[in-house]
């Protein structure tokens, strides 16, 4: 478990993970949960004596006796359950929002620490449906708990009472009651299974409309705005029927109970009655015994505690779900100075039920830069992943200069490895904070220096520059091209000073001219770092020291790009096709990389230069 995932050993237990995580969520409470249980119970205690009180100051009226001092004890049984009711509101409050950031502050520990293939990939949708439906109804379960616990002791309390009054009367309240617990259970069991299926549908809605919002261009340019309309909505029949099932069985149970509470209740007062004509009770007993029979047999509040229970517990469930997926384990070794060797070796990975990497051995000297090439498919990005950590393999091993990176601290391996990604998310507020959150720290700790020339060797700051608040100018505000933010991905992984560099696809959106220029940073300025590229085009494959050809999940063959060309057409069709297949090897790949000198032209030579200056420490 990681300190950013404070529930994760919750669900590696075989069981009942659920109702583990709904105790760990109330215990997370602390002192307002044992306030929970002090006041509830006052009030319960309260609530019990209160028809004894009242009983026996009616007696004394009718005796003539005054009973100022039953009075009295009736007035300080309900001024203690209104403090103790207030006093349990209070602290429900208190206790539900620490449960709430507990189960959310773990998820997102767990959802958040893996990126790779070792659990199946659930919706966006879902994920924050679960994050705040879902934890939100699991959160506050300390204060229902703390009720349902308690709400057999007025039903116990009232059979002693009642005994106590007159056993007769205690006999006639328990012929009934079973009927009562079967109403209940019934309710239980129905209504945990629909607050479950509810909320799996409230995901499905969530999901397809945040995948209707992500993709609102393409929907405006192929005019199916209601075809979306009606998919998104496609939901609504089957969340009004399961709110109705939840409509069905809380009316359902009260009719029930509408039915048998009076029943139990002109039972027992027609013992009582014959009992007070015999002279057994007075009537201040009789007057404790109806509402004890009320108390002891009142389902209202039972059912509403049960109804909270089961929709808890469905989150509950939710938020299992998604703390049982595969989480990155760090281990405590450091790593030593070394020049950013990078070895796999047998690496096998499994996802989908298929083997998409298997027994991939190889070694990238340190300073040196490797590309990785091969068909869709191949396994090229899950690779790199792989490389960097942010995916395990299920088999085999990689390490950092001798290291395993399994056994790194989080520390050490997130300060060794940079990335770069093909579709980059810009965080912070500012386009300077964003950049500047490759390095791990607030943009006020990293000097301006630093994050411009960062910015310069991605060839981001001219643009930059040009907004009206340049690298002040908050993400949302900057109307930034693909390749824009590619460029700006590029520059937050420069301006980590890892010794390995890993980018996945990172200038497929690039133009040409801007490729080139960044392509010069990657093989000048950023020699001493380990560079693993993912390539999809001839001229960055051209420009790494070596290329690994990936293909059908395996490393078939290892070497510099021009000889791959030369001697495997296999290889050249990863690039150019099958229709060239039988063109002259030399003349193709020497056009693909010489296309992109020419159209760089000199400028290509002036990042060479200076690219040093650019991203030096």
């Amino acid at each position: 478990m990681t300190a950013d995932q404070p529930l994760k050993s919750v669900t590696r237990h075989p069981g009942r993970a659920a109702d583990r995580i709904l105790l760990r969520t109330a215990r997370a409470g602390g002192a307002w949960t044992v306030l929970l249980l002090v006041t509830a119970t006052l009030s319960t205690v309260a609530q019990i004596l209160f028809p004894a009180l009242l009983g026996k100051a009616l007696d004394a009226v009718l005796d003539g006796a005054g009973g100022s001092r039953w009075v009295i004890g009736c007035l300080v049984a309900v001024t203690a359950m209104a403090a103790a009711d207030a006093l349990f509101e209070l602290a429900a409050g208190v206790g539900a929002a620490r449960g709430v950031a507990l189960l959310r502050h773990s998820m997102l520990g767990s959802l958040l620490s893996w990126t790779g293939p070792g659990a199946a990939r659930s919706a966006t949708g879902d994920l924050v449906s679960r994050l705040v439906g879902a934890a939100g109804e699991a959160g506050a379960v300390a204060a229902v708990l703390v009720r349902a616990a308690l709400s057999v002791v007025p039903a116990v309390g009232s059979v002693i009472a009642l005994a106590l009054i007159d056993p007769w009367l205690a006999g006639t309240f328990l012929l009934g009651f079973p009927a009562v617990v079967v109403v209940l259970r019934t309710f239980t069991r129905r209504m945990s299974d629909v607050s479950t299926r509810y909320q799996e549908a409230q995901g499905r809605l969530a999901t397809a409309l945040l995948e209707a919002l992500s993709g609102r261009r393409t929907i405006a340019a192929a005019g199916t705005a209601e075809a979306e309309t009606r998919r998104i909505l496609r939901t609504l029949p089957e969340l009004s029927r399961l709110g109705h099932g939840m409509w069905q069985a809380q009316t359902g149970v009260a009719g029930r109970s509408a039915l048998l509470t009076p029943l139990l209740e002109i039972g027992v007062l027609s013992v009582a009655g014959f009992a007070l004509s015999a002279g057994r009770i007075t009537a201040g007993e009789m007057l404790a015994a109806a509402q004890y029979v009320a108390i002891g047999s009142g389902v209202g509040m039972t059912t509403m505690l049960l109804g909270r229970l089961a929709r808890a517990r469905a989150g509950a469930e939710r938020v299992r779900g998604a703390l049982s997926r595969p989480a990155l384990e760090y281990g405590v070794r450091t790593l030593p100075p070394g020049p950013g060797t990078l070895e796999l070796r047998d690496v096998r990975v499994v996802a989908g039920g298929e083997t998409v990497l298997d027994g991939v051995d190889l070694t990238v000297p340190g300073g040196s830069c490797v590309a990785l090439v091969g068909a869709s498919g191949s396994g090229k990005s899950l690779l790199a992943a792989v490389a960097g950590r942010l995916a395990d393999p299920d088999a085999g091993t990689v390490a950092l200069d001798g290291v395993p990176l399994r056994r790194l601290t989080r520390e050490d391996l997130r300060s060794a490895v940079a990335h770069a990604f093909e579709r980059p998310v810009l965080f912070g507020e500012t386009l300077g904070e964003a950049i500047a959150w490759g390095t791990g720290r607030a943009a006020d700790e990293v000097p301006a220096e630093r994050i411009e020339r960062a910015a310069r060797a991605a060839d981001a700051d001219g643009f930059v520059r040009r907004l009206p608040e340049d690298y002040r100018t908050p993400p949302s505000e900057a109307a930034l091209s693909g390749g824009e933010v590619q460029r700006l991905g590029l520059a937050r992984a420069f301006v980590h000073r890892g010794r390995l560099l890993v980018l996945d696809d990172a200038t497929s959106s690039l133009d040409t001219v801007t490729e080139h220029r960044v392509g010069a940073v990657l093989t000048g300025a950023l020699r001493d770092r380990t560079r693993v590229v993912v390539a999809h085009r001839a001229a960055t494959a051209a420009r790494a020291d070596t290329v690994a050809w990936l293909d059908g999940g395996r490393v078939r063959r290892v070497g510099p790009h021009r000889e791959l060309w030369r001697t495997e057409p296999a290889y050249r069709r990863v690039f150019r096709g099958a229709a060239d297949e039988d063109a002259d090897a030399d003349a193709v790949a020497g056009a693909d990389v010489g296309a992109d000198a020419d159209a760089a032209g000199a400028d290509a030579a002036d990042v060479d230069a200076d690219a040093g200056a650019e991203v030096a420490p």
